[in-house]
């Protein structure tokens, strides 16, 4: 007699029904060698478990423990490298970063913005918006290739408390393209969320630091 699948998923974890008994359960070993004694000591004489069986499911044990190993070594690994990048993320406060975002940037008369296409544009326009959502100005920047771009727009006397934003139209002949605006926002703090470095921005709020594109 061997002990079936089903109690082995159970013993080791994997059944996705179980409440708790998985490969970070140290008395997982414990249940299953004693299955395993109990198997033996009750098993029929005649027809007693042979070799193969057995190596098999004490294999089983060992890969199960083995596994829980290497994920206590991987999230030891993962602790560590949030911690790292957290340290790392902590130089970025105060300085510039280019991030998903529509919000117009501008400073000195001058309003700045950008955007990513996946694939070349015959045509990019900018129409610059107001906080209310109307067209105030209309930039035509033509053919661009695919990749991250910038735009300077002359914003007169509109400064970052008119709240301006943009929007982005590009084409390829008639066919509209993909593309996603990016906007400049300056670095508040940083912290961390789960296992992975959040940083708070002065505009955009809180983003994750995977989403950056530049810094500056």
């Amino acid at each position: 007699m061997a002990i079936s699948s089903a109690t082995l998923s159970n013993i080791n974890g994997t059944d996705t029904t179980a409440k708790a008994g998985g490969v970070d359960d140290p008395g997982s070993q414990d249940r299953f060698l004693k299955l395993l004694v109990t198997q033996l000591q009750n098993q029929d004489p005649l027809s007693p478990m042979d070799n193969a069986q057995l190596t098999s499911q004490i294999a089983q044990i060992n890969t199960v423990t083995g596994i829980a190993t290497l994920n206590t070594s991987v999230q030891g690994l993962s602790s560590q490298f949030l911690q790292m990048q957290t340290l790392q993320g902590a130089s970025l406060v105060g300085k510039s970063v280019i991030v998903p975002g529509n919000k117009v940037d501008i400073a000195e008369g001058v309003g700045q913005g950008g955007f990513e296409l996946t694939t070349p544009a015959d045509a990019v326009k900018v129409e610059v918006l107001s906080a209310a959502g109307q067209v105030i100005d209309t930039l035509n920047i033509g053919a661009q290739s695919s990749g991250v771009h910038g735009f300077d727009w002359v914003a007169g006397n509109y400064d970052n408390t008119s709240n301006l934003t943009f929007r982005i139209t590009a084409t390829s002949g008639s066919t509209a393209l993909e593309s996603t605006a990016l906007m400049r926002d300056t670095v508040n703090a940083v912290s961390t969320s789960g296992s992975e470095l959040q940083l708070e921005l002065a505009r955009a709020g809180t983003v994750a630091y995977s989403t950056v594109k530049a810094i500056n």
